[in-house]
């Protein structure tokens, strides 16, 4: 239905339109650019269920809008309905089952490593990530297994995914698997499981293909967002790597990454960008990358990650608050320092306004979940106090 009305509108306003079926995200962009197109658009819901689908656009360089653009936008859709082009001026619409190969064949370009006998189970979230994960792997030399690869069109990212890496880590155990690998519904983000079960995410799928960049290209800096673990962060510098921090949110993680001219960055969730040949996050590409590296190593996925070591982090989130009241919020600025002056740099806190909700989220990191947990549970309640709407 909504790339049926998508369509119609584009063409009715006189725009040209290439259809191309079930891809990931970073197929679109990535087609965009292939193409000479003016625009991409993708239909997703991304890591959420079917009920929130949207539209993702990317402009003519591959690259999702900016702020101001999509406010442009906003702002042209509002402002009423203009003169629309009629009889041979309309749009046309045409199929292409050609272009979802022309991406595989660039993913598998990607690798540059053998991946034969690698025993992989791919958990495709009944998403995007159907169409072209599986099969990319293959013609790269693995054994793969895919389960939840059979999107209906109602059962993307339920109860499987990245959102839930325990369904994966069970499969890597029944199949004695090497390596576990998890999309998201539009196959931008990747998380994995190694040999034992044991999850993988992002953060420290980062901090091994960053290793790996430093020591074979001589990789100087890595950006990521203040949700990071700390230990990450400190892994990086023992490596002699700057790690650039930015606020969360893949688009702000690649403005980074293009102003600085740095090739890798991510998030913690998995979404993870390499601007040498993509544009935007790509899961399957990072599958590529992460299994590549693991393949020159010659070792497993479980040494790998013992790059970084965790610190336990917890999250809480304060409800029935005004988070506009934050910046302003004294008494729980105070607490906050005299918490991380506490934690001796073993540890962290961070808050922050929700975006979209009526919450304040405070993250602590230490040295124990314990401890954690006790110094995201005091600020919780002094933000509750503080900033308590009236």
């Amino acid at each position: 239905m909504l790339e049926a009305a998508l369509v119609a509108g584009i063409t009715s306003a006189g725009g040209d339109v290439t259809t191309v079926g079930c891809l990931p995200t970073p197929g679109v962009a990535y087609l965009t650019l292939l193409l000479g197109a003016d625009s991409g658009a993708m239909i997703s819901a991304s890591h959420n269920p079917m009920a929130d689908n949207g539209i993702k656009f990317f402009g003519s360089n591959g690259y999702k809008l900016t702020d101001a653009e999509e406010e442009r936008i906003t702002a042209l859709v509002k402002s009423g309905d203009p003169d629309r082009p009629t009889g041979v001026d309309i749009g046309r619409s045409r199929w292409r089952d050609d272009l979802v190969d022309r991406y595989i064949d660039h993913l598998v370009a990607t690798a540059g490593t053998d991946l034969t006998g690698l025993r992989v189970v791919v958990d495709c979230a009944n998403g995007a990530a159907s169409t072209v994960g599986p099969q990319v792997l293959r013609r790269l030399g693995c054994q793969v297994t895919a389960m939840h690869a059979e999107p209906d069109g109602t059962n993307i990212n339920d109860r499987c995914g990245s959102n839930h890496p325990e369904v994966v880590a069970a499969a890597v155990i029944d199949h004695g698997a090497d390596v576990g690998l998890a999309h998201d519904g539009d196959a931008d983000r990747l998380v994995a499981v190694d040999h034992r079960g044991e999850i993988v995410d992002g953060d420290a799928i980062l901090a091994i293909l960053a290793r790996d960049l430093h020591s074979e290209q001589g990789l100087q800096a890595v950006v990521t967002t203040v949700m990071t673990n700390l230990g990450f962060v400190q892994a990086m510098h023992e490596l002699g790597i700057e790690v650039v921090q930015t606020q969360v949110g893949d688009r702000y993680v690649l403005e980074a990454m293009r102003q600085g001219g740095h090739p890798l960055g991510g998030e913690q969730s998995g979404h993870l960008i390499f601007t040498d040949v993509a544009t935007t996050g790509d899961g399957v590409l990072s599958a590529v990358r992460l299994l590549s590296t693991l393949a020159r190593s010659g070792r497993s996925l479980a040494d790998l990650a013992t790059v970084m070591r965790r610190l336990p982090q917890v999250l809480v989130n304060v409800a029935d608050i005004d988070r506009s009241r934050l910046s302003g919020a004294d008494a729980l600025w105070k607490s906050v320092a005299e918490e991380e002056k506490a934690l001796a740099g073993n540890g962290r806190v961070l808050v922050r306004a929700s975006g979209t909700e009526p919450l304040v989220r405070i993250m602590v990191e230490a040295a124990s979940e314990a401890q954690a947990r006790q110094v995201a549970e005091r600020l919780a309640a002094v933000a509750a106090e503080e900033l308590r709407s009236h």
